[in-house]
């Protein structure tokens, strides 16, 4: 859990520190912390702390691959470690070819469920895995609605998101499509009896996902939307914990 908590910080921060060389967050973004910007902290102990938090991350995974010889999760973490690293990170910034939501979903689903199942039970299995796909995809969503505020600062710069290759309104539409697939793959995952039947209860958050679906009709202030994001933190936050909590009753009931 500290490995992976110290990855999901330092990828943070070092797309602010590679965005703001970039110029990615100047003016009128709204991306980003800011604290660069804004004099909060200088560049030189932001690079001083991803340094630090990186050779962190790595010792932890080191330790846990040789102390439980789980050797063939190697590749995986490299995986990891290279995709935190190049999200904006010249040469590769994949996060600026519209890549950014396809890796998300891939190491915070797969390879963060997975790898968690595989470190605690010695083994990998088919059941994370499973379970691993709407939430990859319900963290791409978070990322996803994220760049939608900045498509015309992103463009600016030439940080082609997804969001910035479809526009505005298609980028709306498509944050339905992916959602449609999100609840798509829980009711895939029920039937196949991956997930147990109490995990229908997901669909109360359809609400939520209308409500912010109605309000983005109201505006187009990139700072409003901004503020909105929070629905969708709440959409993964509430379906992520049905899932967890289904399956823990079943684990206890059943």
């Amino acid at each position: 859990a500290l490995g992976s908590f110290f990855i999901h910080l330092v990828t943070n921060l070092a797309n602010d520190y590679f965005d703001h060389l970039q110029g990615t967050d100047d003016g009128p973004s709204i991306g980003g912390s800011r604290v660069l910007q804004e004099g909060k902290i200088s560049l030189h102990a932001l690079k001083k702390a991803i340094i630090l938090l990186y050779f962190a991350a790595f010792i932890i995974s080191s330790y846990l691959i040789v102390s439980l010889k789980i050797w063939m999760m190697v590749p995986f973490v490299l995986f990891s470690l290279l995709s935190s690293f190049f999200y904006v990170a010249p040469p590769v910034r994949y996060g600026y070819h519209g890549l950014g939501e396809v890796f998300v979903a891939v190491n915070m689903g797969p390879i963060m469920v997975v790898g968690t199942y595989w470190v605690m039970t010695g083994s990998p299995g088919w059941l994370p895995f499973f379970i691993s796909l709407p939430i990859g995809l319900m963290v791409a969503s978070i990322l996803y609605y994220q760049n939608i505020p900045d498509i015309d600062t992103d463009r600016s710069v030439g940080k082609n998101t997804l969001a910035v290759r479809l526009g505005q309104r298609n980028a709306v539409r498509g944050l339905v499509v992916l959602w449609i697939a999100i609840y798509g793959s829980i009711v895939f995952l029920i039937l196949a009896k991956q997930l147990p039947r109490e995990a229908t209860t997901c669909f109360l958050s359809v609400f939520i996902l209308l409500t912010l679906l109605q309000r983005l009709k109201q505006t187009t202030d990139p700072v409003i939307m901004d503020g909105y994001g929070k629905y969708v933190r709440i959409l993964y936050f509430f379906n992520g914990m049905v899932i967890l909590l289904s399956l823990l009753y079943t684990k206890i009931w059943f």
